[in-house]
């Protein structure tokens, strides 16, 4: 009986909180001309979330991302790779929970490059996730622009606090 009371409890204080924080994976899967150079991506970070009013929230996140370059054929040389691509993107954006456990989301920021073609790109990224306690997956399509632009699919998992 105790036991259950405890569970009950944390439950529901959960529910009250307006505040979460976490760390997450994420994959990228390149489209369009992203694809023709690199490889699946992967990427950790640390998310979180604000409640505001009527399923309304606040989200933002920073992570490492990192694809790795594909390999190409030179003509009368051999193969060569192109460089992998590492970058620190920074999120912030507005999420809204339509059903108890889904939400859409979207959201903006940078994508600070590093390496030797260190530059940074606007990001847009719309997304929709479920959210099962402090369980977040989400799926999303994000952008990056800078000269032209950069787009994956991704899948992000995490836990929240």
């Amino acid at each position: 009986m105790l036991l259950i009371l405890c569970a009950t409890s944390s439950i529901s204080n959960a529910q009250l909180k307006r505040f979460s924080i976490g760390p997450f994976v994420e994959a990228g899967f390149p489209v369009g001309d992203m694809k023709d150079v690199y490889n699946t991506g992967y990427g950790i970070g640390l998310g979180a979330d604000i409640k505001l009013i009527a399923g309304l929230g606040v989200t933002g996140s920073v992570s490492y991302m990192r694809f790795g370059g594909k390999s190409f054929d030179v003509p009368g040389v051999g193969s060569a790779k192109y460089d992998a691509l590492n970058a620190v993107p920074v999120r912030l954006g507005l999420k809204y929970k339509f059903l108890p456990l889904l939400y859409l989301k979207a959201e903006g920021g940078v994508a600070n490059i590093t390496g030797d073609n260190k530059t940074t790109a606007a990001i847009f990224s719309p997304g929709l996730g479920l959210r099962v306690l402090g369980f977040d997956l989400q799926a999303k399509y994000e952008m990056w622009f800078k000269d032209g632009n950069m787009s994956f699919f991704g899948l992000k998992a995490g836990w929240n606090f």
